[in-house]
């Protein structure tokens, strides 16, 4: 994943509102109507936030008659745990060092 999808893919998921859109449609597809029930914002709001995780790459769209269905598109989030798995595993070494120094300290104090 380049640097700029990476990019548009955090700053799309730092936003409660598009992480909860998210989640939604990771259960299904579902029309931009039933995205915005949860929300107390107008429909122009929401459309917005389906805007930048579309731009993000996370969702895609399709007509239907007068619906446009959304549906999760997940390999930007894969490239992202990708991402912060490298973090992890740098902290799980850290955690793993910390303990080894705190054990040799009880034997020795």
């Amino acid at each position: 994943m380049n640097s700029h999808q990476l990019d548009l893919t955090f700053a799309a998921l730092a936003d409660p509102t598009r992480r909860g859109i998210l989640e939604r449609l990771s259960t299904g597809q579902a029309t931009v109507g039933e995205l915005a029930e949860p929300y107390d914002m107008s429909m122009a709001a929401v459309s917005k936030h389906i805007k930048v995780l579309e731009n993000a790459g996370l969702i895609s769209r399709t007509k239907e008659a007068q619906w446009r269905r959304c549906r999760l598109e997940a390999a930007p989030l894969s490239e992202a745990q990708k991402w912060v798995e490298k973090y992890r595993k740098f902290w799980e070494m850290q955690l793993s060092q910390l303990d080894e120094y705190l054990k040799e300290g009880n034997k020795n104090g």
